[in-house]
């Protein structure tokens, strides 16, 4: 895989993921989130209520939804149904928070008969926001390693809704396991690739097309 400052526009692009996740956001700000994605090549990710809407209008952007968020704390049922749903909505992939005080309270087994359950639910990607920002670095170890047992694709650093967000540190750990997300405080193209020079594969971002616009060869 190209290093971050070898990819091309188009290759760089793709590995953003451009989000509005705001406890605001209208579909108007979806619209115009995906109209963005289209025109720069990013994948999009919107609130689960705004998917059906969001995979009809842009039919040809990857669209990522979530799903526990941003806490993680719906019962298991509603996390698998909530998967079920944005899958017969024309979800692509899912990002699910994992439940941040069971990991931090040692309950390996709960955390990934959770996770499982949204994995087991669909046939999509799913990744995994451990939220490092709250865990220490052993807890941070039992996510990963819960996630890993789960069959989850990915792991994202953060819901970019707690106190700090992705740092090189959290994606060095986290790629040890999984293809990484880094997500959470990521707004310059000049921090996007120094989180893909870290070994993330992708960024989430509400600044995406500004990222974007940072590749040297954007117009």
């Amino acid at each position: 895989m190209p290093t971050a400052p070898e990819r091309s526009l188009a290759e760089f692009a793709a590995t953003i993921d451009h989000t509005v996740l705001g406890p605001e956001t209208t579909l108007a700000d979806v619209h115009v989130l995906l109209d963005e994605a289209a025109e720069y090549g990013t994948n999009a990710c919107v609130p689960p209520c705004y998917v059906a809407e969001a995979a009809e209008y842009a039919p040809t952007v990857t669209l990522a939804t979530v799903i526990g968020f941003p806490h993680g704390q719906h019962a298991t049922a509603a996390k698998a149904a909530e998967a079920e749903r944005a899958h017969a909505d024309g979800a692509d992939e899912l990002d699910v928070v994992i439940n941040v005080g069971r990991v931090k309270a040692g309950e390996t087994e709960a955390v990934c008969g959770d996770l499982s359950a949204v994995v087991d639910a669909t046939p999509l990607p799913v990744k995994v926001i451990v939220e490092t920002a709250l865990l220490t670095e052993a807890e941070t170890h039992r996510a990963a390693k819960a996630a890993v047992e789960a069959g989850a694709d990915f792991l994202k650093t953060s819901t970019g809704f707690a106190d700090g967000g992705a740092t090189i540190p959290d994606v060095e750990l986290l790629r040890e396991y999984l293809p990484v997300k880094a997500s959470g405080g990521v707004g310059s193209y000049e921090e996007a690739v120094a989180m893909l020079e870290a070994g993330a594969e992708r960024i989430g971002a509400s600044s995406g097309g500004e990222i974007v616009r940072g590749h040297p060869d954007a117009e």
